[in-house]
């Protein structure tokens, strides 16, 4: 079947929420008038849209961590922890793998083995075995808005279940939960599904109920270009808008460099505004969330919390909206509560001290925000092409073709032939441009950069940069230069 950028009829969709409602026996509970009713009574200052919006406004940035337990009372307990002691503003619910997979039966077993143990034996909170009440009671526990977070293909029933539970953002996206985690899914099925939790998330909007959507802008974490990160983004704000999604928050990962970093937030917010507005959308609230280093981290304590502090300097820096929070434990697994709120403390520290700083406007960042801009025109002009206008055929397209080409991600299909090294000023540069519809100028600029580094170096360019560069923020560096350097 042909995926088209197009809004989902109500027969369409109707049709396909029956199935949708009878994957898990918890589907049957969720009754749509009602879950307005109910969202109508959440407090305005715990709608998250609402309190990135006054963020936005204000010029301040809000943090976030990620946290989430199998059995619901250790989870409420952990996000009370985290936003008394950790001072979080906003709050997350990460969903279990199980879940994530649709796999509801393990997750049953998973909660049912953390009650017997005492102990969490999944790694995220299983919404959809919960069901619409108990995730109430999650929701209506905490002071500050909470947000689901996950990683989900097919997400269509944890979005209805998340809805009428009564959290007020969900984050995800048919291209960026679907590339970076998983090998088999189709963009066409996965688009599809997407497209059905948008056209929800529209109704609701419709109805008087604004839920805030969040693509995941990191992608697979590991030495994104902005370009293509960027271009993910507004592709899926773009077919969030088509189904009448009216508020999105749109975001990037951190690779390290201050200044493409702050660069990378600016190309975004000039061309989301852009794009949206270009197809008549000029009604969608746009805000940004910066993601904390998504590589390896120091297994020093310490040390981390250095990482994490350069990772809430970039943010504030970029004055985006929000800021996903990482932890000093990030190298040993699972992180204690405590060691979760120190890292939200450290950032908070940070972001506090450099709110009335601002780099957007700095001559290099301009610089390197125009290259990023060109880059991404290149990329969306042929998904356009592609698609003879239609976002979704044209993103389908261009995952074949290696227009677009996400480095490092599982799926079989995505072309896997981009590859990202640092230069000699640890911006992310490209080794190999793949099928990216760059013009001979960009390709030059690139291969220039890199040069420049291995002339610094003494050595040629190669793929060993990109696994000295993959492993150096472990090892306490940036660039990964060889030992003599």
């Amino acid at each position: 079947m042909e995926i088209t950028n197009t809004m989902l009829t109500n027969d369409q969709f109707f049709e396909e929420r029956k199935n949708v409602l009878s994957q898990w026996k918890t589907g049957k509970f969720v009754n749509f008038d009602e879950t307005v009713a109910y969202q109508k009574l959440i407090p305005n200052e715990k709608r998250f849209g609402n309190k990135l919006a006054k963020a936005k406004k204000e010029g301040i940035t809000l943090i976030q961590p990620r946290a989430g337990v199998a059995l619901h009372e250790e989870h409420i307990k952990l996000l009370q922890y985290l936003e008394d002691e950790g001072e979080a503003d906003l709050l997350p619910t990460t969903i279990d793998s199980y879940t994530r997979l649709n796999r509801y039966k393990e997750a049953e077993a998973g909660i049912t083995q953390s009650r017997e143990t005492g102990r969490s034996m999944l790694n995220g909170f299983p919404a959809v075995n919960y069901g619409v009440d108990i995730c109430r009671v999650v929701t209506s526990s905490l002071k500050n808005p909470v947000q689901v977070r996950h990683g989900t293909p097919d997400a269509r029933l944890l979005t209805e279940i998340s809805i009428a539970g009564g959290f007020t953002s969900y984050e995800g996206g048919g291209i960026s939960y679907n590339i970076p985690y998983s090998k088999n899914h189709s963009l066409e099925k996965t688009i599809a599904h997407w497209q059905y939790t948008d056209r929800l998330v529209g109704m609701y909007e419709e109805a008087g109920v604004s839920i805030n959507r969040e693509p995941f802008g990191p992608l697979t974490g590991t030495l994104i270009p902005a370009c293509i990160s960027n271009s993910v983004a507004i592709i899926e704000s773009l077919l969030a808008a088509t189904q009448g999604v009216k508020d999105l928050t749109v975001g990037y990962g951190q690779c390290g460099n201050l200044i493409q970093d702050v660069a990378a937030i600016r190309s975004l917010n000039i061309l989301m505004r852009a794009y949206l507005d270009r197809f008549g959308f000029t009604d969608v609230r746009v805000t940004t969330v910066f993601h904390q280093w998504m590589g390896g981290f120091p297994q020093d304590e310490s040390k981390s919390f250095g990482v994490i502090s350069w990772g809430a300097a970039a943010a504030a820096l970029a004055k985006v909206t929000k800021v996903i929070v990482k932890t000093p434990h990030e190298a040993m697994g699972v992180p204690t509560k405590e060691a979760n709120a120190a890292g939200l403390r450290a950032t908070k520290q940070v972001i506090s001290m450099l709110k009335d700083q601002d780099f957007l406007e700095i001559p290099a960042v301009i610089t390197e925000s125009e290259i990023i801009m060109s880059e991404m025109k290149c990329i969306l002009d042929k998904v356009e092409e592609l698609g003879k206008g239609d976002y979704a055929m044209g993103a389908i397209a261009a995952f074949e073709a290696g227009v677009i080409d996400v480095p490092f991600a599982p799926s079989r299909f995505n072309a896997g032939k981009v590859m990202p090294a640092r230069d000699n000023d640890g911006a992310i540069r490209l080794l190999e441009v793949g099928n990216l519809p760059f013009t001979q100028d960009l390709k030059d600029y690139h291969k220039r950069k890199l040069e420049q580094r291995g002339a610094f170096e003494k050595r040629p360019v190669s793929f060993q940069m990109v696994i000295d560069d993959v492993y150096a923020i472990g090892k306490g560096f940036l660039v990964g230069r060889p030992k003599k350097h």
